[in-house]
């Protein structure tokens, strides 16, 4: 069985870290590249650097700073957020949320260029009258798709990977809406990364096995220090769920 990875998520607004509660009230949590390095250090399987600038100076505040993380980090990291064309990709991996949505076409011309591996598709979404509404926009647009179609026809078009966020559990540190994201698993070919709703050891433990997700992304946890990634994974190892251990 393949490891599962746990994956601290980086919100970066103007060169900062920052983090929220259903995607508003952002707060500075610290440097971009001190805090990946101290996650790489503890065990960190990979990052997700998020840009969530609304300014042009922000976006290029975030390409220096791209340079920067390849230059101090030794483990893959993903980044996402305003990337629209194939020119904006970057790092190992890059996250495409809401100009996939706008222009689906992107996906599979990123995938045709660097590879389905290279390609993390993002679904940001909410429940809505009973059904799952893909947003877009950091979650500010309200769309007609529905997550799991959006899912499927992005797999179809090349993606690596998905990565849901549940907008209704983003930052409540409630748990993982664990039956989406097994739902999700099930008809997914390629990996699943929950996004979301972490605020407890368990939670994570059971988003890797009732939500049969491959990977378990989170933020708050990790930035206000309220269980470290060794500590974490030692209790996900004494749950027999296999993670990869780094000397600590």
């Amino acid at each position: 069985m393949l490891a599962k990875r746990i994956i601290p998520c980086l919100d970066i607004k103007d060169g900062e870290t920052v983090k929220g509660i259903n995607f508003l009230q952002l707060k500075e949590v610290g440097d971009p590249v001190a805090l990946g390095r101290r996650y790489a250090e503890e065990g960190a399987d990979e990052l997700v650097y998020l840009d969530i600038s609304a300014t042009f100076e922000g976006r290029k505040t975030f390409a220096e700073l791209v340079t920067r993380i390849a230059e101090n980090i030794n483990i893959p990291f993903t980044v996402g957020g305003g990337i629209s064309t194939v020119d904006d990709a970057g790092a190992d991996k890059v996250s495409i949320n809401s100009a996939a949505v706008r222009n689906p076409e992107l996906i599979s011309q990123i995938a045709s260029k660097y590879g389905d591996q290279f390609v993390v598709v993002a679904i940001d979404a909410k429940m809505v009258d009973g059904e799952w509404r893909v947003t877009t926009h950091g979650g500010r647009n309200l769309t007609e798709r529905e997550l799991f179609t959006w899912a499927k026809e992005a797999e179809n078009r090349g993606a690596g990977e998905i990565l849901f966020t549940s907008m209704d559990h983003d930052g409540t540190k409630n748990g993982y809406p664990c039956e989406t994201y097994a739902k999700l698993s099930d008809m997914l070919s390629i990996p699943v990364i929950a996004s979301g709703g972490a605020g407890t050891a368990q939670h994570i433990a059971d988003v890797l096995t009732i939500g049969k997700a491959d990977a378990a992304l989170a933020a708050s946890i990790f930035h206000y220090g309220e269980i470290p990634i060794p500590v974490l994974k030692r209790e996900l190892l004494r749950q027999h769920i296999p993670v990869r251990l780094t000397k600590f």
